[in-house]
């Protein structure tokens, strides 16, 4: 009788992270960097139709990494907890940390189970306080473990290059148009230190913007705002308005 096959689990657990490590960083990478008046999300990303950053509930953002399926089920489920949790208690008790929490868990469980892959995607959760120092930063890996980030954090494609360029750079009020530019800088990195071009067009901008008068702090930067605070001349017949046409990421 044949002997059989016999893989230690520490070597299949790190089969498994580098399988999903490899997967990951196939993917464009999404910076996220705190400003003066809230936390903004620049994503390399040309598709319209397939956002790597949406809203989850009033303050909080969710962006990701990865294979898309994998990460919009994610967000989905996300959507569902938060709008069940702020319903049945109340609306303050939906927090950046409680979602980070149930994200690590469906992430840890699917990372350890033989039965199926690990998922190919990391996370950012981020939600946006009434003052700076309550601002909350979470990143999780394809494992599930949480890590609580500050300034500045990059996901994706080459992003301990783009870290360790954001973090070099990135200073505690810069205003929105500074923040994003830097963003887009660290993003034009390639991965043997060159530059390349990024325009407007291929970008994925948001922002939770603690100014907002309305609840939700979630708001898209579209068209000819974001072509302006690039420094770019806005094509003719791109619309300006940011409006809450904008911020409906929230519904399923």
């Amino acid at each position: 009788m044949s002997t059989p096959f016999y893989v230690s689990p520490q070597q299949a657990m790190a089969d498994r992270a580098e399988y999903a490590r490899k997967g990951i960083a196939r993917g464009r990478s999404v910076v996220v960097l705190q400003y003066a008046d809230g936390i903004v999300f620049v994503a390399e990303n040309p598709s319209r139709a397939l956002h790597k950053v949406s809203e989850i509930y009033d303050r909080i953002a969710f962006a990701a990494v990865g294979k898309y399926n994998e990460f919009e089920n994610l967000r989905i489920g996300g959507v569902r907890y938060a709008d069940l949790r702020g319903y049945t208690y109340d609306r303050d008790d939906v927090t950046a940390r409680g979602l980070a929490n149930v994200y690590a868990q469906t992430l840890g469980t699917i990372f350890s189970s033989a039965a199926e892959k690990p998922y190919e995607v990391e996370l950012i959760v981020a939600e946006v306080g009434e003052a700076r120092e309550d601002d909350q930063i979470y990143r999780l890996p394809h494992d599930g473990s949480i890590v609580d980030e500050h300034g500045s954090v990059a996901v994706g494609g080459n992003s301990d290059q783009i870290g360790s360029y954001l973090d070099q750079r990135h200073r505690d009020e810069m205003s929105l148009g500074e923040a994003l530019k830097l963003a887009v800088e660290s993003l034009s990195r390639d991965n043997n230190g060159g530059e390349r071009s990024l325009t407007s067009e291929q970008l994925e901008v948001a922002v939770l913007d603690r100014t907002r008068s309305q609840q939700r702090k979630f708001q898209r930067v579209l068209g000819r705002r974001l072509a302006t605070l690039l420094d770019e001349s806005p094509s003719d017949g791109t619309s300006g308005d940011d409006g809450d046409a904008a911020d409906g990421d929230a519904a399923e």
